[in-house]
């Protein structure tokens, strides 16, 4: 707790004051009427919300001002949009705006850079899982988001994927006093060799060249492991054309791969 009683962005968070209720409600009052000040005492009292977000995150090799601006934008727009007649607490209603208000911050500076598409993708999955999953109590399947989405469940996983934050491989994971065992002795592959991997490159290039449906019908095939008359449902086609498309891609990789 103590490390966090420091100065961020100018402000000594040792004097950060904590509002009650009672004049939250006065200071909201006064703020729909047109008073700044009242606005600016709301920010200054609940700052607290920001920080106690940032010590969540506080594992992170994120720039700890910089989180702590992003917070206060997300802390403005709860204040902004919040109204007394919604009968919950603002801390209730703010602390998921700030989390994820930082959390986008966080995902669009990632050092690897995805794609807006992708992300996008990747963000409509999220809601729709969450949206499920109020609704009852279950999570949504892979299958179920893509068709909603227009897309792949290869697709969908991948979008998912590429959110999560990377891990470098030079990362200690266990130390028993000797010699730090890092990722990367954990994940090398002694019979691997670049022979090896510049195949499976060429072949998981040769699969993203295939046409989209074809490459849907590899992937619920050999991944998913559903039938030909199972794909055929779903796509609205006969088995018959299924299995002609399955042939087809399988040929063409096999073309490219010679």
């Amino acid at each position: 707790m103590a490390k966090y009683k420091v100065e961020i962005t100018g402000i000594n968070t040792n004097d950060i004051e904590v509002l009650s209720n009672e004049e939250m409600n006065k200071l909201f009052r006064k703020m729909k009427e047109g008073d700044e000040f009242a606005r600016e005492l709301l920010v200054n009292g609940n700052l607290k919300l920001v920080l106690s977000i940032l010590r969540r995150l506080n594992n992170r090799n994120e720039n700890l001002d910089d989180l702590f601006q992003i917070g206060c934008i997300g802390l403005l727009k709860a204040i902004d949009n919040f109204e007394l007649a919604y009968d919950v607490k603002f801390s209730t209603y703010a602390v998921p705006m700030i989390m994820g208000e930082i959390k986008r911050y966080i995902r669009d500076n990632n050092s690897i850079r995805v794609s807006r598409s992708l992300k996008d993708l990747a963000y409509k999955s999220i809601r729709l899982k969450e949206d499920f999953y109020n609704k009852t109590g279950k999570d949504l399947e892979i299958e179920a988001i893509a068709k909603e989405l227009d897309a792949t469940p290869f697709e969908i996983v991948s979008a998912l994927d590429s959110l999560k934050e990377p891990i470098s491989i030079f990362e200690p994971i266990y130390n028993d006093g000797g010699d730090t065992i890092l990722l990367y002795d954990q994940i090398e592959d002694k019979k691997s060799n670049s022979k090896e991997l510049s195949s499976r490159l060429a072949l998981e290039k040769a699969i993203d060249d295939l046409d989209k449906r074809e490459n849907y019908i590899l992937n619920q095939r050999y991944v998913i492991g559903k039938t030909q008359m199972e794909i055929a449902k779903e796509l609205d086609i006969s088995q018959a054309q299924v299995s002609r498309l399955e042939k087809g891609a399988i040929k063409q990789l096999k073309k490219t791969l010679k």
